[in-house]
């Protein structure tokens, strides 16, 4: 199955949102909420995607000539390449009803896995959407990361141990979800946390806790102190807050912010190809996360629509490395791209 194939399958039953470009740049589908449109003016998830095109590699093959190697090790687990599938939360209402949130989660979890990765699952309003993601990680030994949005605290327990219970090796909360209107009316409140309410939080959790949503450096320093062992700098896909800055802005400030610290980097919005992977990689990123075309390629062809994604982004991976005289993730340095 080729990539393009994907596509086309994908625009037939991916719902009336989506519309499967040939480039997922957040134009066609800006401002559509539900669906994988963003917020406002859909400035944001457009800005992500355009500054990473902006970024340019520096080629060098004056090196020796190896085989890349792409492992990641992060938590105690090697992985084949440093991406991750991103989270996504009632499927069948953002992107049609081909899957239900089981289906989905099992399909991309299990493909995942079995290709050297690990998916992210996402949460909602529904208490099923995180129960059926639970199922899922347990379905491949705990090899998935929940993502539980900035609920109330009572709400956050319950969900925690559910995934505690499914073996999840790390947990990670999109605290940038505080920009959604379901949990700005919750009793009790919900959406952002302190420092504190985030320590507390990350002591229930008892594992590896990721802050996903840090756009400042300032925010990355308050999930250091607050006890994550990973931020994903993520504006949400701008479907959270207007006029962002695009992650690839404040990806080199957060990283220099972080330097020294255990605190691991992933990034996301608008990373689309193994070049932009790369980009991430050199500006100081230990991994990325790709929500989407992930989405796109499970519609478009299930298991063997997402196994030739992987495949996909990990040869333009392997091959930008080459080009630019990296043989490992570790090589990949600041001066291999152009800013």
């Amino acid at each position: 199955m080729t990539y393009q194939e994907i596509l086309e399958n994908a625009r037939g039953c991916i719902g009336n949102y989506c519309k499967a470009c040939p480039v997922c740049n957040g134009r066609a589908c800006k401002n559509q909420i539900p669906g994988p449109g963003s917020k406002g003016m859909g400035d944001t998830a457009a800005r992500n995607f355009d500054k990473w095109q902006e970024i340019r590699v520096n080629m060098d093959t004056l090196c020796e000539n190896r085989v890349p190697d792409t492992t990641l090790e992060l938590f105690g687990h090697t992985f084949a390449y440093p991406f991750f599938a991103g989270p996504v939360g009632a499927v069948n209402l953002h992107y049609g009803t081909k899957y239900d949130d089981l289906s989905y989660n099992a399909v991309m979890l299990k493909t995942c896995v079995e290709n050297g990765i690990a998916a992210f699952t996402g949460d909602g309003t529904n208490p099923d959407v995180v129960i059926q993601a639970a199922k899922a990680i347990a379905e491949v030994g705990g090899q998935g990361i929940p993502t539980i949005k900035p609920w109330n605290l009572d709400t956050i327990k319950e969900k925690v141990n559910l995934c505690k219970e499914a073996g999840c090796f790390a947990v990670a909360m999109d605290v940038d979800a505080a920009g959604l209107p379901f949990l700005k009316n919750m009793t009790p409140p919900a959406g952002s946390k302190s420092v504190d309410e985030l320590k507390e939080i990350v002591k229930i959790a008892g594992m590896p806790f990721i802050v996903k949503g840090v756009m400042t450096a300032k925010g990355a320093l308050k999930a250091r102190e607050a006890g994550a062992a990973a931020i994903v700098v993520s504006n949400h896909g701008g479907r959270v807050l207007d006029q962002c800055p695009a992650t690839a802005e404040v990806l080199v400030e957060i990283a220099d912010a972080l330097k020294g610290s255990d605190v691991k980097i992933l990034v996301d919005g608008g990373i689309r190809s193994g070049t932009d992977i790369f980009k991430a990689l050199a500006m100081g990123a230990d991994g990325v996360l790709i929500c989407r075309p992930f989405v796109t390629a499970a519609y478009g062809g299930g298991a063997e629509g997402i196994k030739t994604y992987i495949e996909k982004l990990a040869g333009e991976l392997k091959d930008t490395m080459s080009m630019c005289g990296a043989g490992s993730l570790a090589e990949i340095t600041r001066d291999m791209v152009r800013i």
